[in-house]
């Protein structure tokens, strides 16, 4: 069956348009690079051929002589394949993953804005594994509930596929202290984690000199 005889649901770029990269199985990333198959294989059952061939001699020892051998696959492909690889390989090599297992770890994150004049409320998505995905300031002001939304903590920890999150944000005034609204916030955040799978590690509230963990001061 041609690509283009699948229902658009199935195909590998209206898919990615759709659902996003992370729905979409290897061998349909793979087609989206490929773009077309040969005449006896549709992109996608190329694409499984040649993962197929890349498992037996593993993703880091990839190269143009072996991908060569492919029946079906050209220079121009298998050079776009390798190039590819490559990318990821360098990208991964420079990426720094920050393990966070402490409030302090958290406080240290948050050096440049936990003396800020204002207040920014932070989330770290983390893996399984502690460690960071990624960092976002999810509002700067006064913390309220119209500011801080469950909505707005996890769109991106869905799209991040975070497993676990911290929540932080700095107190000004250097008393870190949890006020009632720092703590609705919380338990109104939790709820909404226990309901999508995604918990809420801590909430740490940091000052210039100091920090509070929630969690330690048994609110968590």
């Amino acid at each position: 069956m041609k690509i283009k005889d699948l229902p658009k649901v199935d195909r590998p770029r209206e898919k990615l348009i759709k659902y996003g990269p992370g729905k979409l199985s290897d061998s349909e990333l793979l087609a989206i690079l490929l773009r077309t198959g040969t005449k006896n294989l549709n992109v996608v059952e190329l694409s499984k051929k040649i993962l197929s061939s890349i498992t037996k001699k593993g993703i880091i020892d990839v190269d143009y002589e072996m991908l060569s051998k492919v029946h079906g696959l050209g220079p121009a492909k298998a050079c776009e394949i390798v190039a590819c690889f490559e990318l990821g390989r360098r990208l991964l090599q420079n990426k720094k993953s920050t393990l966070i297992l402490s409030p302090k770890d958290v406080w240290e994150e948050m050096k440049d804005i936990r003396d800020n004049k204002k207040e920014h409320f932070v989330i770290f998505f983390l893996d399984t594994r502690n460690q960071e995905i990624s960092r976002e300031i999810i509002s700067v002001g006064s913390l309220n509930a119209n500011l801080v939304h469950p909505r707005e903590v996890f769109e991106p920890a869905v799209r991040n596929l975070a497993a676990q999150i911290i929540v932080a944000h700095n107190h000004p005034s250097g008393d870190t202290e949890p006020s009632k609204e720092d703590l609705e916030i919380t338990q109104k955040l939790v709820e909404a984690g226990d309901i999508l799978g995604i918990e809420i590690i801590d909430h740490i509230i940091v000052a210039k000199d100091y920090y509070l963990s929630l969690k330690e001061q048994g609110f968590l």
